[in-house]
């Protein structure tokens, strides 16, 4: 999600201000100081208190979250997908881009994996074009960076922690 905030001069924007009489805390969003989220429900409809029901989005023009490759020699930017969908939203406009976090892990072979997002899913990506090749529904959501590894026949695995439950699957 997106916030606004607005930065004050000679002002420590740490994550432990909530603790302290500092009147900055850009550390939580019911802490003290500038940090608000701006969203809406997909539903349209609000309850008693004006908080909307069901499903958010920011409100701003997705994409809402993405995966960008980077050049490391150049710092350009090589390609940038949206990453995670919105399920509230109409069949064929569901890739906007989800809120999420944790890092992709890529593969000697050229693969990304990444469950960052909050839609539980695990996606793999050519590491090349950026073009979605694989997707699995999770139980949770896999904000967590995924692990590859070999098992003792040498088979290469990769795996995710989605909301506390580690699944495992098999590259062929």
């Amino acid at each position: 999600m997106g916030w606004v905030e607005k930065k004050k001069d000679n002002t420590s924007y740490s994550f432990d201000a909530n603790l302290t009489d500092q009147p900055d805390d850009r550390a939580s969003v019911d802490g003290k100081g500038p940090f608000f989220s701006f969203s809406a429900p997909l539903s349209g409809k609000y309850d008693d208190k004006g908080r909307g029901v069901g499903p958010q989005a920011p409100c701003y023009k997705p994409p809402w979250g993405r995966l960008e490759a980077i050049d490391a020699n150049t710092g350009t930017v090589k390609w940038a997908v949206p990453l995670g969908i919105m399920e509230g939203l109409p069949e064929g406009k569901q890739l906007v881009g989800n809120s999420g976090s944790a890092g992709p892990s890529v593969t000697a072979g050229g693969l990304v994996f990444v469950g960052a997002t909050n839609d539980k899913r695990f996606r793999a990506f050519d590491s090349t074009t950026g073009k979605q090749l694989w997707e699995a529904a999770l139980s949770g959501n896999a904000n967590a960076n995924p692990i590859s590894y070999a098992g003792k026949s040498g088979k290469q695995y990769v795996a995710i922690n989605a909301s506390g439950v580690i699944t495992a699957f098999a590259l062929q």
